[in-house]
């Protein structure tokens, strides 16, 4: 029978220390995701209801300084703030969720494993590879469903819209594999370049927040 060494007050201090540095640290990353969710850019032979965003920036950040759980968080909460002001009945913020969620947490988790600059690539393109891919199956069973019982947006009436700025979208299947696709596959590459040339100036963060709410140091 093994007995637990007692928690002394030192133990007790830097877990404090941690649990207070992992909530500020999540609180500033939702702020600033949330605030760019507004810089929205919409792409050429995109549907006009795909607009661009870095949202993902801070929230992938959050993914290798906290860990994927926490990365998750930041996603949800970001998501979670923005629904008073959603266009979309939630939808749209249910569906950034989810594929977010995917990209982020696909990351933070393969992050754990290679904490380095070459591993934060190599999760990023994993991450790319998986929101890409997610995009179909979420997309064709909740996102467009969801639109159409909910907001009476049938799917023909998206086909419509999107074959007006892209001749290639045609059926269901044009319009995941033409426009849900390249959307999420651009997005997951350009917030992960963006992420990928920010990372010396935030790494020391990265290290400092996992140092400090994981015990762990890590080399970059």
């Amino acid at each position: 029978m093994s007995v637990s060494a007692p928690v002394g007050p030192t133990d007790s201090k830097s877990r404090r220390k941690a649990a207070i540095r992992r909530i500020t640290v999540t609180a500033i990353l939702t702020a600033m995701a949330f605030v760019l969710m507004y810089l929205e850019v919409p792409l050429p032979f995109m549907p006009p209801f795909l607009k661009f965003d870095f949202s993902e920036i801070p929230v992938l950040v959050g993914s290798f300084a906290l860990g994927p759980v926490w990365g998750i968080v930041i996603e949800l909460l970001k998501n979670l703030i923005h629904l008073p002001f959603t266009q979309t009945a939630g939808i749209g913020e249910l569906s950034n969720f989810i594929t977010g969620s995917l990209f982020a947490g696909i990351s933070g988790l393969i992050y754990l494993k290679l904490h380095s600059r070459k591993g934060a690539a190599v999760s990023m393109a994993a991450g790319t590879l998986v929101l890409s891919v997610a995009a179909v199956p979420v997309n064709a069973y909740i996102t467009l469903p969801l639109y159409a019982s909910v907001m009476n947006f049938s799917t023909e009436a998206i086909i419509g819209m999107s074959a007006a700025v892209n001749p290639l979208i045609k059926s269901k299947m044009t319009l995941l594999l033409c426009a849900f696709v390249p959307f999420n596959l651009f997005k997951g590459i350009v917030v992960s370049v963006v992420t990928f040339f920010v990372y010396k100036p935030v790494s020391k963060l990265i290290h400092k927040t996992r140092e400090i709410t994981r015990g762990v140091r890590d080399e970059a």
